[in-house]
């Protein structure tokens, strides 16, 4: 199968894409702890209805800066691989995912919690870099899901068990949305669109 080679304009707008979306990630958390840590209730609350802003807010913010850095060094790594397909890309499968991780996340976790940070999509990237090779049976999409296995398959494996404190539903719910994701764009390249 032949791949249609992406133009450096559009990667480089992938790119400028992913870096505005980490930029917003640490300007939130800059100013979240400039106020004593009050824009974490904007997370998601199960089942409340003003729960469901989270759903975009949650993967801009985040409980510390260590917990933006563990979450920020995987988004870029995966991240950049996904832009250098374009903007469009890496805005249709960041949208996918991070819908997929909040509204299950909404709906299953346990009541009276909050739920922040961008985990879900960092596990969305790593399940759409895994499953898209096979569904556009590329080999430098395998080869790619082949090192994503090797370099964060324990992780993502030990980010699906309950842990107190630790979004297990979102992480869950983020890596569907990446095989979710894999496969409605696969459809989108066999008709030739330009996602």
């Amino acid at each position: 199968m032949s791949t249609v080679a992406t133009p450096r304009s559009t990667r480089l707008d992938g790119v400028k894409v992913l870096g505005l979306m980490v930029a917003l990630m640490w300007l939130s958390e800059v100013i979240d702890t400039a106020a004593g840590n009050r824009l974490d209730q904007y997370g998601i609350e199960p089942r409340e209805g003003d729960g469901l802003v989270g759903i975009v807010a949650a993967p801009f913010l985040h409980s510390g800066f260590d917990h933006l850095i563990s979450n920020t060094v995987p988004l870029i790594v995966m991240g950049l691989v996904i832009a250098f397909a374009g903007a469009l890309r890496v805005v249709a499968v960041t949208a996918v995912v991070a819908l997929a991780s909040g509204l299950g996340t909404w709906l299953i976790a346990p009541d009276g919690t909050v739920h922040i940070g961008a985990s879900g999509v960092v596990f969305g990237y790593a399940t759409y870099l895994l499953s898209r090779g096979v569904f556009s049976r590329n080999l430098t999409e395998l080869a790619i899901a082949a090192v994503v296995a090797v370099v964060w398959g324990g992780a993502l494996l030990g980010g699906l068990l309950p842990e107190e404190g630790i979004s297990w539903q979102g992480h869950l719910f983020g890596a569907v949305g990446g095989i979710v994701a894999a496969r409605l764009l696969a459809r989108d390249r066999a008709r030739g669109a330009s996602i």
